[in-house]
Parts: structure tokens; sequence; C-alpha cells
């Protein structure tokens, strides 16, 4: 089996939890090295329950981030945290050279991130320019000399909360099943959006039933099927139709 090397860009700390630890969690079972980077750590306009609890802006960010460390550890990655700010989350030069450093670092053979639409949250779709703008500047020869460009990893869009706003139309179905205990126990890492894990307990579910319904006998699919939804950004390169 060959590594592969899978990057996750992540707005806040809880995205790569809800919408790709499944992915994560294959990957790194299967012996791939998997990088999650955090941008921010949604301190402002993720972490409600911690500023009602009467903490201050430090004890939120250690908070979240010891939440991030948490779930990280559980589905097997590599955790780094930029610690941009949040609500805004702003597109700066700054950022992009760091993402654009960390695609030379690890040499993703697959990006997953935010899509390019998302009215329900604005950082997400700064996450989403940040992250494929980063991926292509990697690729340049001229930029960093000192530095090995990357190739062409696919980037594949995981499914952002208000599906039917944010114009997403998933082309893979990523079977988690196996996997989806380390999701669950992931997602209860994150204590301060404890609101969203029965939500996304029931997103995964419904896209199992999609996934059994796509997969025909072949698969071999169970009643109790978990998935994921993704969408490609770019063409898959294929040598036949599968």
């Amino acid at each position: 089996m060959s590594r592969e090397s899978l990057l996750v860009v992540s707005a806040h700390v809880g995205d790569f939890v809800w919408r790709a630890g499944g992915a994560i969690a294959l990957y790194a079972e299967r012996g791939h090295e998997v990088t999650v980077v955090c941008l921010a750590y949604g301190e402002r306009g993720e972490s409600a329950r911690y500023w009602r609890q009467g903490m201050d802006l430090k004890q939120v960010k250690e908070a979240r981030h010891a939440e991030a460390e948490a779930a990280a550890a559980v589905l097997g990655a590599d955790l780094r945290a930029f610690d941009a700010d949040d609500y805004p989350l702003e597109e700066t030069p700054e950022l992009l050279e760091r993402l654009v450093g960390l695609y030379r670092e690890v040499r993703p053979s697959i990006v997953l991130t935010h899509t390019e639409r998302d009215p329900w949250n604005r950082d997400h779709e700064t996450a989403h320019s940040i992250a494929t703008k980063a991926r292509i500047v990697a690729q340049a020869a001229g930029h960093d000399p000192a530095t090995e460009v990357i190739g062409a990893p696919p980037v594949f869009l995981f499914e952002p909360h208000q599906t039917e706003y944010s114009g997403f139309m998933p082309d893979v179905l990523l079977d988690i099943t196996e996997v989806w205990e380390q999701k669950l126990e992931a997602m209860q890492c994150m204590e301060g959006q404890q609101h969203l894990w029965d939500y996304y307990t029931d997103v995964a579910i419904r896209r199992g039933v999609q996934a059994r319904r796509n997969s025909g006998p072949n698969l071999g699919l169970v009643t109790e099927t978990k998935a994921e939804a993704y969408q490609r950004v770019y063409p898959q390169v294929a040598t036949e139709l599968s």
C-alpha cells in the first residue's frame, strides 16, 4: 500500500471533526499521514457555551485548543493550529504564506476543505479561498525556490451545515462505518458545541442510507452504514470509468 498524505484545511476547530472526521480516521487507520490545520479556534463565533460560563478570550482559546488536540488524537491526525482571528476570518498575505509552507512541508496527496459558498458562515468561504490559493501557489516553481514544489493533489469539499444554501452537490459518498465510533468520540471532545453532536450523527446516518442505495450489491454496505459526503473541485483522472 502506498503511503498517502491527507491535508485538511479547517476554518475553526470543530469543522474538521463534524465534516471530515470519518475520512481522517480512515486514512490514519490505514497508515497514511494526516495533517489538520485549523486556521482559527472559532473563539468568537463558535464558543458561546464558554462565553456564557464567564471565560475570557484567552481561556476560550485554550479550551478550544484542548478540544481540537483531543479530537485530533482520537482520529489519528497531526494538529496545526494557526490561531488567526475568527468572525471574521480574514485572508492575509501572512496567513496564505504560512499555509503554502505547510503544503510544501506535508506534500498532500489529497486536500479536504470547505465549500466555496457558505452564506451561513463566511469564515468557511475564506478558508476555501485560502486553501485553494495556497495549493496553487505551492505548485509555482518561482515561489520560494529553496523549497520543492508540490504536485496537483485533488481537492474534495466537505459538507457544509446548510447544503441547500451553499450549492453543495456531493459526487462522493465515503463509507465511514468502520471508524464511526472514533468519529463519534471525536465529536464528543467538542464540548463547546454539544448541540452539534446529534445533528452530525443524523447527517452520517442519512448519508449512509444514500450510500447504500447508490452502491449496488457489490460493496455489501450494512443497514448501519454511516457516510460522509464530498464534492470534487477538479476532474478525476482515470484510465477507465468506474
